[in-house]
């Protein structure tokens, strides 16, 4: 398996799609067609990085976005200042691959990146409840910042989000 950033071709796209649609929805997690389409034009326009999982060439078994601070989110604005900073907006791994620990190494290649790019904190949500989530965070080093009341976003259990962060 090689974890890595690469240039993405229509192909690319189109497989990322539809691993995150087949794998990456469930109750936990906050996946919409338009949030899908801004991360891929971020990527396009250069504020943004795919960082895959491939087993084979082109065979995407997981990847993750990573946000760089030119397009940092303005929500998360109450916990630092936009320079320095990036955010890992999406991480999917195939479920055939689940609990191999390919999610902390995928988070583990988003921090290298932004290390590279000067960052020198790495944020990242997810609903207070995932266990495999915070298992896979925690495992790539990330901590618990910030837990907040979410409705919008999170419709089951608590319905909180967490903020989580590494410095790089």
């Amino acid at each position: 398996m090689k974890i890595h950033c690469r240039k993405l071709n229509k192909i690319d796209y189109l497989n990322m799609r539809s691993l995150l649609i087949r794998d990456g929805v469930n109750n936990w997690n906050y996946i919409t067609e338009e949030s899908i389409s801004t991360q891929f034009s971020l990527i396009d326009e250069g504020k943004a990085s795919a960082v895959l999982a491939e087993v084979n060439e082109g065979e995407i078994i997981g990847f993750a976005v990573v946000i760089h601070s030119d397009a940092f989110p303005a929500k998360l604005a109450k916990y630092t200042d936009f320079s320095g900073i990036a955010y890992v907006k999406e991480v999917v791994v195939s479920k055939c691959q689940s609990g191999q620990g390919v999610g902390s190494k995928l988070l583990q290649e988003c921090v290298r990146i932004a290390r590279s790019r000067n960052a020198v904190k790495v944020f990242v949500e997810r609903h207070e409840e995932n266990a495999p989530s915070a298992g896979m965070m925690r495992k790539a080093g990330f901590e618990i910042i910030d837990t907040f009341y979410d409705p919008e976003k999170r419709t089951v259990g608590s319905r909180n989000t967490s903020v989580l962060a590494k410095c790089t």
